[in-house]
């Protein structure tokens, strides 16, 4: 008897059994394929020109960034100006708040109050701002109107054997801080997760500390064997709705994961490609994992990753790691390019907001 070939008339069962097992196999990918969410620069955002009072403010490096529920945007200025661009504007003020349009409705903060080198911010699940200088050793937070409300640590001490930013790193039990880099809050307790150390020299920890600010519990980043001469940089921390804490690895390129009790529970690691030869010039010292936020969706899907080597966001699967795209055209000055991007947040309808420290500048990515 003659065996029907697949194709052939008389295997119509047996092309519609395949077809329809090919298709189970396939339709995962297919999903997956037309769900990853793609991004488009938004040219007509933000509103120019930066400012609540019509005349023409000029902002320095973006050094943090922060969202409330209402999709503003609060940028960080460090106000590392050319002075000889203050000729033709104002110097803007170290908070800016930005509505959703993209167009500034507020302004606020005292330098020498708030400390030097911003560096992250986050507004908690009362509607208050928490900022961090890492050039200080301490928290502050502020209403959204720009009032002190509670200082953590004394300022101009240093959790260091003498007190300065000269001495050796304590890593002591203690709300007191050396180099803090990025805040989150834990929306079931209050209690805030701070990591502590963006630089070579200062801490290397993360520290937990209750909603008066007084001191939990501690713990500090893995290390494997053999990676004693990577230094311990925490320069990103965001716990996810779940209720893990992820942590930017920066200088061994990968993001750690931990439960909320500081259990270390895996990596993600964050590779690039280099695209011209290293010889005789330094390379991939920026970091593959330098700040990072969720998606939108319940289940936080996808992890948005910058990465200062490729000058890019990496869009990673939360769950297996695994790298998926990424976008943006690269270090550059044109609309949708990078000059060191330092901050990065998603409003409610999934798209990303991203702030530059060397750029100066910040660009929308609708969400497609």
């Amino acid at each position: 008897m003659h065996k029907p070939e697949f194709g052939e008339t008389g295997s119509k069962t047996v092309d519609t059994l395949y077809m329809a097992s090919l298709l189970l196999i396939l339709l995962p990918f297919y999903a997956r394929a037309q769900e990853l969410p793609h991004f488009a620069l938004d040219k007509e955002w933000p509103q120019l020109p930066i400012s609540n009072t019509g005349e023409f403010w000029l902002t320095g490096g973006l050094g943090g960034m922060c969202m409330d529920a209402r999709d503003h945007v609060f940028l960080l200025n460090r106000q590392d100006v050319d002075p000889e661009d203050l000729d033709a504007a104002l110097l803007a003020p170290p908070i800016l708040d930005m509505d959703a349009s993209g167009q500034v409705i507020n302004a606020w903060g005292d330098p020498d109050l708030i400390g030097d080198r911003l560096h992250d911010c986050h507004v908690d699940m009362e509607g208050n701002i928490w900022i961090v200088a890492a050039g200080t050793g301490v928290l502050q937070k502020y209403s959204l109107e720009g009032e002190l409300l509670l200082q953590i640590g004394e300022k101009g001490k240093y959790d260091s054997s003498d007190g300065t930013r000269q001495g050796q790193p304590l890593n002591s039990d203690t709300a007191q801080f050396f180099l803090p880099s990025s805040i989150d809050t834990d929306p079931q307790t209050g209690n805030l997760y701070v990591a502590d150390g963006e630089l070579p020299g200062g801490n290397a920890r993360v520290a937990v500390l209750n909603q008066e600010g007084e001191f939990l519990f501690q713990w500090q980043l893995r290390r494997e064997p053999g990676e004693e001469s990577l230094t311990a940089l925490l320069h990103c921390l965001r716990i996810s709705a779940d209720g893990y804490v992820y942590i930017c690895d920066r200088q061994a390129d990968r993001i750690q994961v931990f439960d909320m009790q500081g259990n270390f529970l895996r990596y993600i690691e964050n590779d690039f490609e280099l695209k011209s030869s290293a010889d005789n010039r330094l390379s991939g010292e920026r970091g593959t994992a330098v700040v990072l936020a969720f998606s939108d969706d319940p289940q936080q899907e996808y992890l948005y990753v910058i990465n200062q080597n490729s000058m890019q966001v990496d869009i990673i699967n939360r769950q297996s790691g695994e790298k998926l795209s990424s976008f943006g055209e690269g270090p550059g000055t044109y609309p949708g390019q990078f000059i060191l991007p330092h901050s990065i947040a998603v409003d409610s309808q999934g798209n990303i907001i991203i702030a530059e420290q060397g750029g100066k500048r910040v660009q929308k990515f609708l969400k497609r």
